[in-house]
C-alpha cells in the first residue's frame, strides 16, 4: 500500500468516524471511488488495516474526552463500593456502560453471519440518504430533556440504534445522535454522550479482532501511517464536533450525505463505476 494511500484512509477514518457521516461508509467508498485495490482481495489484512485504524481513532478521542471517562469511571467504582442510591456521575456512568451491551450482542451477531458488509454499494449509499434524513428531522425536535432525565430505558434503545452502525453507511454518531435529539437532548449534550457511548463499542470490537491483527514486515510503515493520521484526524474531530453543535444544526451533514449518497447511485446507474 502507497503511504500516501494509507495516510488519506486514516484521516478519513478519524475524521468521519465522530462526525454523522458514516466512516466505515467513507472507507468502503473511497477505494471504489479511486479504482483503490491495495488489499488485492486479502480480506485478513484488510480487515487489521481496519482494526488499526479504529484503534488509533479510539486513542485520539481518549485524549480529547480523559477528564471525562476519569469523572465517570471514579463515579461508577465509588458508587460499587458504597452501595448509595445511583445517581449523578455514577448515574450516567452506568447509563453509558449499558448502552454497550445490546451494541455489542448486535456486533457479535453481525461478525457471526459476515464480516463485510461495504460490499454492496448501492446499499451504503442508500443509508447514507435515508439516515441523513432522519437526522435532519429529528434535530427539528426542541430541546426537552439532559441526560439526567433520561433512564435505561432510553439507553438500551441508544445501544440498539449505535448497533445499526454495522451497516456502512448508516453513521454510529449519526444514527445515535439522530435517537438523541429524538428523545430531546440538546445538540452539545448529545454529541457528548454519543461520543462517550462509541468509546467502549470501538475498544470492544478492537479486542475481539486483534487475533487478526498480524502486519506484514512490508506493511508496517502503512500501518504506522494510518493509525497515527487516525489518531490525529479523531481528535480534532471530536474536538470540532462539540464546537460546531455549540453554535450550529446539523443540516449540513445532512445535505452532504444526501449528495454523496446520490452521487454514488447515480455513477452505478450510469456504469461509470
Amino acid at each position: 500500500m502507497p503511504l500516501l494511500h494509507a495516510l488519506f484512509l486514516g484521516l478519513l477514518q478519524g475524521v468521519t468516524e465522530f462526525l454523522p457521516v458514516s466512516s466505515s461508509g467513507h472507507l468502503a467508498l473511497a477505494p471504489w471511488l479511486f479504482g483503490w485495490d491495495d488489499f488485492a482481495e486479502n480480506p485478513a489484512l484488510e480487515n487489521a488495516f481496519d482494526v488499526a485504524l479504529h484503534l488509533g481513532t479510539l486513542a485520539g478521542a481518549v485524549v480529547y474526552l480523559r477528564s471525562d471517562i476519569a469523572r465517570y469511571a471514579t463515579a461508577v467504582f465509588g458508587w460499587l463500593r458504597k452501595r448509595d442510591r445511583l445517581a449523578g456521575d455514577a448515574a450516567t456512568g452506568v447509563f453509558l456502560l449499558v448502552t454497550a451491551v445490546p451494541t455489542g450482542l448486535l456486533g457479535v451477531g453481525v461478525l457471526a453471519v459476515t464480516e463485510d458488509l461495504g460490499d454492496r454499494i448501492w446499499l451504503v449509499a442508500f443509508c447514507l440518504i435515508l439516515f441523513g434524513l432522519l437526522l435532519g428531522w429529528a434535530d427539528r425536535r426542541p430541546t426537552e430533556r439532559s441526560l439526567s432525565d433520561l433512564g435505561m430505558g432510553h439507553a438500551v434503545l441508544l445501544g440498539v440504534a449505535q448497533g445499526l452502525a454495522f451497516q456502512p453507511g448508516v453513521s454510529r454518531s449519526g444514527v445515535t445522535l439522530t435517537v438523541a435529539r429524538f428523545f430531546g437532548l440538546a445538540r452539545e449534550e448529545a454529541a457528548r454522550l454519543v461520543f462517550l457511548m462509541s468509546l467502549p463499542v470501538i475498544a470492544g470490537a478492537g479486542l475481539i479482532k486483534a487475533d487478526d491483527l498480524q502486519v506484514p514486515s512490508g506493511w508496517r510503515a502503512a500501518f504506522l501511517v494510518g493509525t497515527l493520521a487516525a489518531a490525529v484526524s479523531g481528535w480534532l474531530a471530536v474536538s470540532g464536533m462539540i464546537r460546531l453543535v455549540a453554535h450550529r444544526n446539523f443540516d449540513s451533514f445532512v445535505v452532504y450525505r444526501v449528495l454523496l449518497g446520490s452521487g454514488v447511485l447515480l455513477l452505478l446507474a450510469s456504469g461509470v463505476r
